[in-house]
């Protein structure tokens, strides 16, 4: 029986389409991120990794926005309940939080981003954590912490630099401005703008859909390399991805994409 969450709830829109829709569903509190959230949202990326009907995820808000955040009653009652000694309690409740997001990392599959409406603090810390990210040219995003007299602590700060740049991220972080769809854009946070939430949606889908055609075991491969390279050297990471495909090549899915090119036909992938 499928888990019921309060905080988020999983859609399949098309059905046997190797896509799964994971909404962020609190749209009253334009879902604004709680305790239930971290708790619930690595279970969720958990099942989904580990369905082999699902080829890629695609993550969502619903209603109006995607994310505004942390909810700030979830920040004054963490502060609130801090009565260790230098703070070690604080600080062990921000490792579990940092944990509930790189489990989008963590998640073999493939997570697209669908972002309309605002993406705010916790939100970019969510979005940076994603494999590709889109949006509509309404959509609005803001690194807030500063403005709450904190620092982001849940990934931004270091995903953020590697996708916008050092420059960018700094001044980003630390202005708290507003900046739109478009600007994201040209930052590189987002890869797509779409005119409309419709379009949006249409679009996602159309490269959802695309990815999940393809051999899961190149997919999962290639978010691995690219995610490990990032610490690495361009030799550490050859050597990385030489011992991965070694391991991989012997799988079916090679001999079955090149038979499938030869006879112009469909390929047939295993599943994870």
């Amino acid at each position: 029986m499928e888990e019921k969450y309060k905080t988020l709830k999983i859609v399949d829109k098309v059905p046997k389409s190797g896509v799964l829709y994971l909404n962020l569903n609190r749209p009253l509190q334009h879902n604004a991120l709680t305790h239930d959230f971290f708790s619930e949202f690595p279970k969720a990326l958990y099942a989904l990794d580990h369905n082999p009907n699902v080829n890629v995820i695609v993550l969502s808000g619903a209603g109006k926005h995607f994310c505004s955040g942390i909810d700030l009653s979830l920040l004054k009652s963490t502060a609130d309940s801090n009565s260790v000694p230098g703070g070690e309690s604080l600080r062990r409740q921000i490792l579990a939080m940092q944990e509930s997001i790189t489990a989008l990392e963590r998640c073999r599959k493939p997570v697209i981003a669908s972002i309309h409406g605002a993406c705010i603090g916790g939100g970019i810390d969510i979005i940076t954590a994603c494999d590709i990210r889109v949006c509509t040219e309404d959509a609005f995003f803001s690194v807030k912490e500063v403005d709450l007299a904190l620092a982001a602590d849940l990934g931004t700060l270091q995903r953020l630099p590697t996708i916008v740049g050092f420059g960018n991220a700094m001044e980003l972080a630390l202005t708290a401005r507003r900046f739109s769809g478009l600007e994201a854009k040209e930052l590189g946070l987002v890869s797509r703008v779409f005119h409309s939430k419709n379009d949006l949606d249409q679009g996602v889908r159309v490269i959802a859909e695309a990815i999940a055609t393809k051999s899961p075991i190149a997919v999962t491969g290639t978010k691995t390399v690219l995610l490990r390279s990032r610490d690495l050297t361009v030799d550490q990471g050859l050597d990385f991805v030489a011992t991965l495909n070694s391991a991989r090549l012997l799988s079916g899915d090679l001999p079955e994409a090149v038979t499938a090119h030869m006879q112009k036909r469909k390929p047939v992938f295993s599943k994870l």
